[in-house]
């Protein structure tokens, strides 16, 4: 996955209500959840937070807002909207406590978490043993990578071998950043020339200015820019071939157990109570849905329910 285009701006997720009667959905730019469950606060699980988040009121979550529909800007160019913002949010209603979402810079985000710069990262972040030394994660999604072309394909790449000896463009510190770097031994003398940017939206901008042939994103944000009204005419995907499907996983740093079992107590909640596939299936993600949440599925070490 992928980082910060905006430094410093906050999206609050309000302890928000999944109401049912007297209030329709909302659109995707409003950065709120909509569903027909309510999302209760569990005073339980309140008092089982850390006594640091309980006195602040607040947790917070550093995520790269350029992974549509993940994570993204809404109209307003400020608020951020998403899976994972309207997760955040249902997450902060049943602990009882608000949820901001902070722009930060995908490739340094675990790092200014273990600084306690963030209570975690909330990021589209692929669980990796690697970066399980640096943090416990909660998985919550499954996806794999896929190749993004050119509208009309024009040097005929449908799959990671095509991409010897060409110009591919990716997110700096990404598990596609990794792939490619596994898949030069496939090419021989005819390496791929990978470019690493800041942000996900600096390597798409390499391909649509034709000084890439590729991006490799995760399959969600790749067919998001194939089917959204504002990029499908200039993207779309070499194959439908996801390579190496893993896990997202939200980082919480090592020394804050509490925390992390306290989220994965609401995350079950959510997901046994529908909330989950509700909001999944609102941004089109229900592929990706996990029957139960696990901890450090990557790394061999992995609870689960």
């Amino acid at each position: 996955m992928k980082t910060l285009t905006r430094t410093g701006l906050a999206v609050t997720g309000a302890l928000l209500a999944l109401t049912a009667a007297g209030c329709g959905g909302t659109s995707k730019d409003t950065g709120q959840a909509a569903g027909s469950r309510d999302v209760q606060m569990d005073q339980a699980l309140h008092d089982k937070l850390p006594q640091g988040i309980r006195d602040k009121g607040v947790i917070r979550f550093a995520t790269d807002a350029s992974y549509a529909p993940m994570e993204s800007y809404g109209t307003d160019g400020r608020t951020i909207v998403g899976f994972e913002p309207d997760l955040a949010a249902a997450l902060g209603g049943v602990l009882g406590v608000r949820v901001e979402m902070i722009a930060a810079d995908f490739s340094s985000a675990l790092d200014e978490a273990n600084k306690g710069t963030y209570d975690g990262v909330l990021s589209s972040m692929t669980d990796t043993a690697e970066r399980e030394a640096k943090a416990d994660f909660l998985n919550y999604f499954s996806a794999g990578t896929s190749i993004v072309v050119q509208r009309g394909n024009p040097s005929g790449v449908s799959d990671l071998k095509d991409l010897c000896g060409q110009v591919v463009a990716v997110e700096r510190s990404t598990v596609q950043e990794d792939l490619l770097e596994r898949s030069q031994r496939a090419c021989g003398t005819r390496r791929i020339k990978v470019g690493t940017f800041k942000t996900n939206a600096d390597a798409l901008l390499q391909l649509r200015t034709g000084r890439a042939v590729a991006v490799l994103n995760d399959y969600p944000p790749a067919a998001h820019l194939t089917t959204d009204q504002r990029t499908r005419a200039y993207y779309q995907l070499a194959s439908t071939v996801q390579y190496e499907p893993g896990l997202y996983g939200l980082a919480v740093p090592k020394d804050h157990t509490a925390l992390r079992d306290s989220l994965r107590d609401a995350l079950d909640r959510l997901i046994r109570s529908g909330t989950y596939d509700e909001l999944l299936n609102r941004w089109g993600l229900g592929a990706g849905a996990l029957s139960a949440s696990s901890i450090n599925a990557a790394g061999g070490n992995s609870t689960t329910d």
